[in-house]
Order: structure tokens, then C-alpha cells, then sequence
């Protein structure tokens, strides 16, 4: 981007459980599954530990996936000429949105509390950023992104 970035963020998904915690989680689980199985067994239900089983694999996909996901980064940037959205997935670094600063706005869709879409908008065409983040932290990062895009807007008219 050309010139000074008024705003340059990185969002990106929390995720609280650490890998040292997954493999606590999933010791534990095997351990459970196992003493289950064993009684299964000794009762004569043969299935059952293969039941057991493919529920400790469903969980380990479940955290896989979402661990991949956890990956995903979107990076917002805005100077004088542009406001940029980038999204970083496992596959690469993909430019979403391209408009320019003077025309572009910053809107915030819904009033109930888990919901509110923070959206950018040209003409006809938008895009939904910030998902990652909390309704709290989506009013937030409105309010900084706005601000930017109207200190964007000022900088390039010039002292």
C-alpha cells in the first residue's frame, strides 16, 4: 500500500485450549473409553469398544478442524487511497476487498447481542469483517476502523 497505514489490524480466532491441554483432554478421554470398553467386555458387548473408539476419533477431528480454522487471519488495512481486506488461510494470502478510502463506509448490522455484522460498503458491493471478534469488540473495532478511514480521508485532502 502506498503512503502511512492508518489502521494495519490482524484478527484472528481465540482459541483457549492449548495444544499441552488437547492432549490432557484427549488422554483423559482414551482413559475414560478404555475403562468403559472394559466392562463393555467383560459384560459380552463386543461393538461397544468400537463405538468407543470412533468417538475418540470424532473428537480429535472436531479439535483438528478447529484448529485449522483457528489459523485463519484477516488483516485490515487502511491508508489515503485504499482500504484493504486480506485473508490468510492455510492455502495462502488473499486479497477480499479493494475500495477506495473516500468512498468507502463502515456500518454495524443488528441489535441483539450475539449478532451485529461490521461490514464495509461500496456502492452495491460489501463485505463482513471482524467475525472473530466479540459484539463488544466488533463496536469497538467500528469505532477505530471509522475513526481511521476519516483520519485516511483527511490526510489525503492535505494540511
Amino acid at each position: 500500500m502506498d503512503g502511512p497505514l492508518y489502521m494495519d489490524a490482524v484478527i484472528s480466532p481465540h482459541r483457549s485450549l492449548s495444544r499441552r491441554g488437547f492432549i490432557i483432554l484427549i488422554s483423559i478421554l482414551t482413559l475414560i473409553n478404555t475403562a468403559t470398553a472394559i466392562v463393555f467386555v467383560a459384560l459380552g458387548a463386543g461393538p461397544v469398544p468400537v463405538f468407543l473408539a470412533l468417538d475418540v476419533v470424532a473428537v480429535v477431528v472436531a479439535f483438528a478442524i478447529s484448529r485449522r480454522a483457528a489459523r485463519r487471519t484477516e488483516r485490515i488495512q487502511v491508508s489515503a487511497r485504499e482500504v484493504r481486506v486480506m485473508l490468510k488461510t492455510s492455502r495462502g494470502v488473499q486479497t477480499v476487498w479493494s475500495s477506495p478510502t473516500a468512498f468507502t463506509r463502515v456500518t454495524l448490522l443488528g441489535e441483539a447481542e450475539d449478532e451485529g455484522d461490521l461490514r464495509l460498503r461500496l456502492s452495491n458491493r460489501e463485505v463482513a469483517v471482524a467475525c472473530a471478534l466479540s459484539r463488544r469488540e466488533r463496536l469497538d473495532f467500528c469505532q477505530a476502523l471509522d475513526g481511521a478511514i476519516m483520519r485516511a480521508r483527511a490526510g489525503r485532502l492535505g494540511p
